[in-house]
């Protein structure tokens, strides 16, 4: 039996993987309607993982005889004017659930929950290469983003990542 903080914090959690998913959904229409559909890709991909996620805290709860309780999910109504910002965005977000993440981690600490401690160490590691990733794609175009064939180039490299689903199992 999970601790009812710790239950809450994985709701919390699956409410904030829901919204990463819908955040990046609107960062690939925005690309799309750009006609960027290299970034697009790579952002509807994050969409799907960040979806994955969602249902991997939602299965962690349900295989712990806990409940989970679906919170709304606010539209993230961003309005981007260059080609940089939702790639920022994004790495903002990312840091952002990297610390959300970590406050659950402590908590289970804390409670010397380990079994939430262990399914968490598969998150905690995500956390580290979606971070990398989204702060690799600000760098280069922070590189050469500003010059049309290196946008191609990065557009181009952005358009070649396939979705694989999660390796973790609850």
């Amino acid at each position: 039996m999970i601790d009812k903080e710790i239950v809450n914090l994985l709701n919390d959690q699956i409410n904030k993987e829901w919204f990463s998913a819908y955040f990046y959904l609107d960062i690939y229409g925005y690309y799309m309607d750009q006609n960027l559909n290299g970034f697009g890709n790579w952002f509807l991909i994050q969409t799907q993982e960040e979806r994955d996620h969602a249902l991997l805290f939602t299965q962690y709860v349900l295989n712990n005889n806990e409940r989970f309780v679906l919170q709304d999910i606010k539209a993230p109504h961003i309005v981007f004017t260059d080609f940089r910002e939702p790639a920022n965005a994004a790495l903002q977000h990312e840091k952002g659930i990297t610390k959300s993440i970590n406050t659950i981690y402590a908590a289970a600490y804390e409670k010397k929950d380990f079994r939430t401690m262990q399914f968490l160490d598969w998150f905690v590691k995500e956390q580290g290469e979606e971070e990398k990733n989204t702060e690799d794609i600000v760098k280069r175009y922070d590189l050469f983003g500003k010059d049309v064939r290196g946008l191609y180039l990065l557009d181009s490299e952005l358009a070649a990542r396939v979705y694989a689903p999660p390796t973790l199992t609850v």
